[in-house]
């Protein structure tokens, strides 16, 4: 049976489970919100003066309100990968192990399923019943994948269906070989975003049932985590001609957009999440490394290097940091802007940009999460 004291599961501000390994510490300053980020040694939750260290054995929900780490004492060679919206459920892998052996956990429901080592869990349906999965091809040398459906009850693999809610026809579905992949979930938790850059040979469902060549080189794949659907939407040229960690993309929790940017090109676009089409391409200041990305109402931040970009219509504020940026992310109200840094996380005023505290966080490699459900 799964149980509190088989995993350690941190959902709001009530957090813990007997025999926990991962002690917590006192921040330097109190937190504001509750943030996860990646360390060195793997996720940290920093909440109120708390951090706590969970370790390389942990995932989180894709909005980071629900963290599960799993005890090895009673799940030796399990770890979690992926966590439900509601953080009812988990998937876990057993390392190294030949036959790729998968678990989901549910509630006080523990089952395993023999799949193949390709098979790696991706997110789960909304309501539990279904896990989307990444199938690498081929087998025997993998170096593309396919996103399909497992049936958590018979443990069978089927296609998603389309945008218009109609199974994918035999031999269409699509095949990835992209890099760089970052997700971000919707505000109502039911679509998950996720960004892929450099896709040779690709061709979309939608091109393959049409018989034509897509040329794609960067799309968001729109994952329906409630309607099990999956559309990608293009994004123009040169998205996806640059370095993958030069992308990175962001959702407007309330506002109905998301965007990408790619600070190689210069060059932030606007989508519709509604109609899925590319609203508008605006210019942002170009330059190399990393990218990071916060959306909220009219504002945009763009993160490289040590300096923020912030653009609110045609206005445009450069704010800059002490170190590169590592990740940034706003809180519910969007008041507060936090950004990653090395060793340590800052916050400032998300409109004036006037710095307010920071904290260290020894091993930083990257800002994750600011929650916005904390109390769920």
């Amino acid at each position: 049976m799964t149980t509190r004291r088989t995993f350690l599961i941190i959902a709001g501000a009530a957090a813990g489970v007997t025999g926990c390994r991962s002690p917590r510490r006192p921040a330097t300053v109190a937190v504001p919100d509750r943030l996860i980020a990646e360390t060195a040694a793997g996720l940290v939750v920093l909440e109120g003066s708390r951090i706590r260290a969970l370790g390389t054995r942990a995932a989180a929900s894709p909005d980071g309100t629900f963290v599960y780490v799993a005890d090895e004492r009673t799940l030796d060679g399990w770890a979690p990968q992926v966590v439900s919206g509601d953080g009812t459920a988990c998937a876990l892998r057993l390392k190294d192990s030949p036959k790729g052996s998968l678990m989901v956990a549910r509630g006080s429901d523990r089952r395993r399923y023999d799949v193949p080592s390709t098979v790696q869990p991706d997110a789960f349906t909304s309501d539990n019943t279904g896990l989307f999965v990444l199938e690498w091809l081929p087998p025997e040398d993998p170096e593309r994948y396919r996103v399909r459906l497992m049936d958590l009850t018979t443990g069978a693999l089927q296609p998603l269906l389309t945008r218009a809610k109609v199974p994918v026809p035999p031999g269409a579905e699509e095949e990835m070989r992209g890099v760089g992949r970052q997700a971000v979930l919707s505000g109502d938790r039911k679509v998950l975003y996720t960004l892929y850059t450099h896709q040779p040979g690709h061709r979309h469902t939608r091109d393959l049932v049409a018989g034509r060549a897509s040329g794609a080189h960067s799309f968001v794949h729109v994952l329906h985590l409630e309607q099990r659907w999956a559309y990608c939407l293009d994004l123009p040229h040169p998205f996806g001609e640059g370095p993958a960690e030069s992308h990175a993309i962001a959702v407007d929790p309330a506002g109905g957009r998301l965007a990408v940017v790619d600070v190689t090109s210069g060059k932030l676009a606007y989508a519709r999440t509604e109609s899925l089409t590319i609203e508008r391409v605006d210019p942002v200041p170009a330059a190399t490394g990393p990218a990071a990305l916060a959306l909220a109402g009219t504002r945009a931040y763009v993160g490289t290097g040590t300096t923020v970009t912030v653009l609110d219509g045609t206005s445009r504020t450069r704010l800059t940091t002490p170190s590169p940026v590592r990740g940034l992310g706003l809180n519910s109200d969007a008041s507060l802007l936090y950004l990653g840094g090395t060793d340590e996380i800052r916050w400032c005023d998300a409109v004036s940009g006037e710095p307010r505290n920071r904290t260290p966080v020894p091993g930083l490699g990257h800002l994750r999460h600011v929650v916005v459900h904390p109390g769920t």
